[in-house]
């Protein structure tokens, strides 16, 4: 295959919450594509596992410590292209960002971008890929503007839900995107009809594998696990709630949700456990490194993803919990949201439920529990599924044909 020498921006690399990533930029690398990568900020050196501890220090890196070589290159493409330099100074700073944070981010990422452009020129780069749609694609999108070489972004879910200020203009400008599940493909063309033959869907890979013949236990009291960020798309309080049903019906059961976040999330999760007298049921054990994790999926009964729609339009696209609870045989209560049904059809390959219903959260899981057989078939189906949708070796061949196809001419 011609694959184009390719940076790949990001805003941390790796981190422990990215396994996904991290596989994907691994497994393609292990496959001969030359990726090389840049973050936008420092190094985030905790929880990494060995793996991740070894690829660390093959990053290139701003943060604090690259904003002399911004200030450099600010002024360097001033002299060289000046309408271009001017021009985005005066546009991208005073978009519509939907919130403080995410302004700051991409004024971030798009100053960044004249220092990734100069760097890219030297490192003999080809192609430029953003792993996502918000700061990282904002980065890209201005280094190909300033430098020529073009470029790439992959829009996943948070970074697209509510749209940034830019989005538009990086779906106009990319060369191609490629999005990780099904569900975005209309939203993205809907955004900007003429992109929609660049869009791409390329689902992640599996990282974690579980056994063949992993056990579906369903012994009283049943062990419920969920796994995630404590973050406003998650839907915890929901799934607390639920708990708090469980218990009045007298149901036997212990949750262990494992995750972490900003205090104020993890708060609001506190506070529900306290209020419904759950402390003793409930357990919270904090993040839980990845090469932990399968000892915790072997260990439960039913895994819950309660994932909500925030009424910014926020939400998950496809949780890879869910994926990795499948590949360890472990049934699935999900909710119906974004792109969850690709993997949990009803009554197929797992139980799904509507979003922000409690009731229906708790009714699921006693049907499961009551129901071994049924528990049994589901979660047999839903591991068939995910090895066939999120196999490494066929997702990473989609991922070295993506960037194939955008290698310059002379090299086709």
């Amino acid at each position: 295959m011609s694959l184009p020498k390719t940076a790949y921006i990001l805003l941390w690399y790796p981190l422990p919450s990215e396994t996904f990533i991290f596989r994907e930029v691994q497994n393609a690398r292990d496959a001969g594509m030359p990726f090389h990568v840049y973050t936008l900020y420092g190094e985030a050196g905790k929880h990494l596992s060995p793996e991740m501890q070894r690829a660390a220090g093959a990053v290139k890196r701003l943060g604090v410590k690259g904003i002399p070589a911004v200030c450099f290159a600010l002024v360097w493409w001033a002299i060289r292209r000046p309408a271009v330099t001017w021009g985005l100074l005066s546009q991208v700073p005073w978009r519509r960002w939907s919130c403080l944070e995410v302004a700051g981010e991409n004024i971030w990422a798009m100053l960044a971008g004249f220092a990734l452009a100069r760097r890219f020129a030297a490192d003999g780069i080809e192609h430029i890929h953003a792993g996502w749609a918000n700061g990282p694609a904002t980065a890209a999108w201005v280094a190909s503007r300033l430098s020529g070489i073009p470029f790439s972004f992959s829009a996943r879910a948070g970074d697209i839900f509510p749209q940034d200020g830019a989005l538009s203009d990086k779906l106009r400008a990319a060369a191609a995107i490629h999005t990780n599940n099904k569900a975005n493909i209309a939203y993205l063309a809907s955004l900007v009809p003429e992109a929609a033959g660049k869009i791409r869907q390329i689902y992640n890979s599996l990282t974690l594998t579980g056994r063949e013949d992993a056990r579906v236990h369903m012994e009283p009291p049943y062990r419920l696990l969920a796994v995630g960020r404590f973050c406003r798309t998650k839907g915890f309080e929901f799934l607390i709630d639920a708990c708090a049903l469980l218990s009045r019906r007298g149901f036997p059961y212990q949750l262990t949700l494992v995750g972490s976040g900003l205090p104020w999330p993890t708060a609001v999760i506190r506070r529900r456990i306290r209020a419904h007298g759950l402390r003793a049921r409930v357990f919270l054990p904090g993040f839980v490194s990845h090469d932990r994790m399968s000892e915790l999926y072997a260990a439960a009964d039913i895994f819950v993803m309660p994932s909500v729609v925030h009424h910014t339009g926020d939400r998950d696209g496809i949780p890879n919990v869910i994926m990795e609870a499948l590949a360890h045989r472990l049934p699935v209560v999900a909710t119906d949201v974004s792109g969850i049904p690709e993997v949990i059809e009803d009554g197929v390959t797992g139980l799904s439920v509507p979003q922000r219903d409690p009731e229906a959260l708790a009714a699921a899981i006693m049907a499961l529990a009551g129901d071994r057989a049924l528990a049994l078939a589901l979660a047999t189906a839903g591991q068939k599924r995910v090895r066939e949708m999120f196999d490494p070796a066929t997702n990473t061949r989609a991922i070295l044909d993506f960037y194939e196809r955008l290698a310059p001419k002379e090299k086709s």
